[in-house]
């Protein structure tokens, strides 16, 4: 990528905006050569896109772009395994995570199964009293109900001691993971994890589900080779019709939209135009969404109502829901996750004040990484409530409640979530193999532990330590990156649809345009709800006016310059939306935030 130029040194969030610069001869070529238009020209230029890479970009097909399933570490042998456990008839259970990734896993792999002759029991572990991953008693329940292999969904890669014991009950057991893997593996009988320290696909970006679906194309193939359709008389595993699955998966778990991610959730946004998932259908229409899919609706409407059932005590719900064929009871789930849904939502308000509270009252904002101690808080809520600690302060941020573990004793759960710059799993593993966490890992950018209170003091200092390191000192530097300067005028509807259509999806490493609206005047602002700020904005010389929403803004700087209304201009950053709640098209922007604009800023654009 090229250098970027600095458009704002201080903004009211403490941030340093910048813009990559382009070789204005290459946005022209690039543009001629694809028939784009000259913003989407930019965009591609600015992040890294190379020419050669461009078709495959704006439009991947499975055709073309999709990769040998081969190619992953072990899955030659593990697809032979369960294509000859498929035409054994063996007894299968698939144990998925309490996430949304683990239940589009989940059921995938379910739908896979069942067509070709097998009914597997899904089992998905409570997060409340059997938290992340697979456990002694689940394995002895599956067992004790004649269970002969147990296949482990987004999960499974740390689990030593715990697949060591299912072992020796007589399980065998698949590990199908992405999480994050170290030097030595788990004695299972088979692991798919592109992050295996052996693996050279390339692939280590997919999350669970889109693992999974390549295991899934690997035993289609090798079952179709073996002759088995052709002998049993029916048509090969229909992949492609569940892409819809795949997609929510992926983007949900939040890995990087590009590549391989790219072309499952581009597919699998067109397949959803006409999805024949009764469940994923009951839960759009629960939830007002009219296909096709969207990144936000995937991310921000549909996840979280998967996601909430694990969070109020009913963690197969997700599971469920997607791998049902019926109607009635696929609505039916739906309507239940969204009731849970609601009191997920009051739980999680009320915990992040307390949070909040702590945090300001103890000074823990100082730290590199704020963490907090949520005695009274609800485990399911600590990876919501540590994002949005994250997102106030601008740090990594873990947030430990406690449950009762077997055996009666008291056990902290905690889930952390990071910023550029901090691998939270690392420090999560690291501090595990100190003798600090009982279980610990994740991702880059989220992960989760297990811990005795009484070393929390101890983890504590452990994470300020390894996050100073991590960050070569105890200040966080924000950097914005700004992808265009517009005026409130130039921001056309044409504009915004044009960048969703050739350049989305947008999600993790390929985030939603950050636009810079130069020399604003605020007309107007005022109070929306319990802490969002609506705003009416024109450029500085007048003309057209454009509403701006800025979210839980109230109390920030940000906010406070917007509701003062003074005279003096601002530049604003943040994304385009198209808003065609009236019927009529027109251009929204959602705040980020913001900017005076310097006297010699605004003598520059005279």
């Amino acid at each position: 990528m090229s250098d970027s130029k600095c458009m704002i040194e201080k903004s009211l969030n403490q941030a340093r905006w910048v813009m990559p610069d382009v070789d204005l001869d290459e946005v022209a070529r690039v543009a001629r050569a694809h028939d784009l238009p000259e913003a989407a020209a930019r965009m591609l230029c600015a992040r890294g896109i190379a020419q050669d890479d461009i078709p495959s970009f704006l439009k991947p097909t499975l055709k073309d772009d999709f990769p040998d399933p081969l190619s992953l570490q072990g899955m030659d042998a593990a697809s032979d395994y369960l294509a000859a456990a498929v035409q054994d008839e063996r007894s299968i259970a698939i144990f998925g995570d309490f996430d949304v990734d683990g239940a589009t896993s989940s059921a995938l792999l379910y739908r896979t199964l069942k067509h070709v002759g097998v009914e597997a029991q899904i089992y998905i572990p409570e997060r409340l009293t059997e938290g992340y991953g697979p456990n002694e008693a689940a394995f002895q329940e599956l067992r004790d109900g004649g269970v002969e292999i147990v296949i482990l969904l987004d999960c499974g890669t740390t689990s030593f001691d715990t697949v060591a014991a299912g072992r020796a009950m007589g399980l065998e057991i698949v590990i199908v993971d992405h999480h994050e893997a170290e030097d030595k593996l788990p004695d299972a009988n088979h692991i798919i994890n592109p992050k295996r320290k052996d693996d050279t696909s390339g692939l280590d970006m997919l999350a669970a589900v889109g693992v999974t679906f390549m295991l899934c194309v690997a035993l289609n193939a090798k079952l179709r080779d073996g002759g088995f359709f052709k002998r049993v008389n029916i048509a090969p595993v229909p992949l492609k019709s569940w892409l819809d699955i795949v997609a929510l998966g992926t983007v949900c778990d939040m890995v990087p939209l590009l590549g391989l991610n790219r072309l499952l959730v581009k597919q699998g946004f067109e397949q959803s135009k006409m999805s024949n998932n009764a469940g994923l259908k009951a839960l759009m229409e629960v939830a007002g969404i009219e296909p096709p899919m969207s990144a936000y609706a995937c991310g921000f409407v549909l996840g979280p109502r998967i996601n909430a059932g694990s969070r109020v005590g009913k963690s197969d719900l997700g599971a469920r829901l997607l791998s049902t064929d019926v109607e009635e009871g696929a609505r039916n789930i739906a309507w239940t996750l969204n009731d849970c849904n609601d009191k997920r939502k009051a739980m999680q308000s009320e915990m992040e004040r307390a949070a909040i509270d702590q945090v300001e009252a103890k000074g823990l904002d100082a730290h590199p990484v704020i963490i907090v101690d949520a005695q009274d808080g609800h485990s399911g809520l600590s990876g919501l409530v540590a994002g949005r600690l994250k997102d106030k302060y601008k740090k990594p941020a873990c947030v430990v409640t406690y449950v009762e573990a077997p055996g009666g004793t008291r056990e902290g759960r905690g889930s952390g979530r990071s910023i550029a710059g901090v691998h939270i799993a690392k420090s999560f593993i690291d501090a595990r193999n100190d003798g600090l966490l009982l279980k610990g890992g994740g991702h880059a950018m989220a992960g989760g532990f297990t811990i005795d209170p009484a070393r929390l003091d101890e983890f504590r200092s452990f994470m300020v330590d390894h996050v100073s390191r991590q960050l070569g000192s105890t200040e966080v530097n924000i950097e914005t990156s700004i992808d265009g300067a517009l005026t409130v005028q130039g921001a056309q509807p044409a504009l915004v649809k044009m960048l969703i259509e050739y350049v989305g999806p947008f999600g993790q490493e390929h985030p939603e345009p950050l636009f810079m609206l130069n020399n604003v005047r605020v007309i107007s602002a005022d109070v929306v709800g319990d802490s969002h700020i609506r705003a009416m904005v024109t450029d500085w010389e007048g003309g057209p006016r454009m509403k701006a929403m800025a979210f839980r803004a109230l109390g920030t700087p940000l906010g406070d310059a917007l509701l003062k209304q003074t005279k003096e201009p601002f530049h604003l950053a943040g994304h385009l939306k198209i808003d065609n709640w009236t019927g009529q098209e027109k251009v929204e922007l959602h705040i980020r935030d913001g900017a005076f604009v310097t006297p010699a800023q605004l003598s520059e654009s005279a």
